[in-house]
C-alpha cells in the first residue's frame, strides 16, 4: 500500500464511522477496501459490525447521489468535459448510459454488482431525471448487502485486509453471475411487456 492511501486510512481510523462513511463518500479507494479496512476496524474491536454497516450504507448512498445529482444538474456535456477530473471514465458512461435506456430504472439496483457500470449507472440516472426517492431506494437496497459482504470479508481476513481483492475474487464471482442473469430476465420480462402492451 502506498504511504499516501496509508495515510488516509490512518485519518479515517481515527475518525470511527465517520471515517467509514467519508471513505465511501470521496471515492479517491474502491468502496470494496474501504468497507475491508472497515472490517479490519471490527475485527480490533475499534468500531462495532451494526455501526459501521450503518456508516457504510449511508456513506454509499451519500457517494452515488453525488454521482446521479452530477448526471441530474450537469448532464452529458459536463461528464465529458470534466468526467477525468472526478475519475469517470467515458467509456464506463457509455456503457452504464446504454444499459439504462435499454432496461430502464430497474439497472440502478441489479448495476450496482456489474463491474464498470455499477458507479456509472448513477450518471445516466440523473441525466434522465430519475424520481429521487426511487434512486435512493434502489440503491441503498443494492448497497446493504456490498457493504455486509465487504465488512465480513475484512473481519475475517483481519490484518490481511489489504489482500481483499484477491480473496473477494470467489465470493465476487458467483455474485456478479446471478445479476447478469437477474438482467437477462429483467430484460426478457420488459420485452415481453412492451410486445404484449403493442398487441
Amino acid at each position: 500500500m502506498s504511504e499516501f492511501v496509508s495515510t488516509i486510512f490512518d485519518f479515517l481510523s481515527s475518525l470511527g464511522y465517520l471515517g467509514i462513511a467519508l471513505g465511501l463518500m470521496i471515492e479517491v479507494i474502491p468502496s470494496e477496501i474501504v468497507l475491508s479496512y472497515g472490517g479490519y476496524l471490527i475485527h480490533l474491536g475499534e468500531v462495532n459490525f451494526i455501526g459501521a454497516l450503518i456508516a457504510g450504507v449511508i456513506g454509499g448512498t451519500i457517494a452515488q447521489l453525488f454521482i446521479y445529482w452530477i448526471g441530474y444538474y450537469g448532464g452529458r456535456p459536463f461528464i465529458d468535459r470534466y468526467g477525468k477530473y472526478l475519475l469517470i471514465k467515458k467509456s464506463h458512461v457509455d456503457a452504464a448510459e446504454s444499459w439504462f435506456l435499454k432496461h430502464g430504472t430497474g439497472m440502478i439496483f441489479l448495476a450496482r454488482f456489474i463491474p464498470v457500470v455499477r458507479h456509472a449507472i448513477s450518471i445516466p440516472a440523473g441525466i434522465a431525471r430519475m424520481p429521487i426517492g426511487q434512486f435512493i431506494l434502489y440503491t441503498t437496497a443494492a448497497i446493504i448487502p456490498w457493504t455486509v459482504l465487504f465488512l465480513l470479508l475484512g473481519m475475517k481476513l483481519g490484518s490481511s485486509w489489504e489482500n481483499i481483492e484477491i480473496y473477494a475474487k470467489p465470493y465476487l464471482t458467483p455474485i456478479i453471475s446471478i445479476a447478469v442473469v437477474a438482467i437477462l430476465i429483467y430484460f426478457l420480462f420488459q420485452f415481453r411487456k412492451k410486445k404484449i402492451n403493442i398487441k
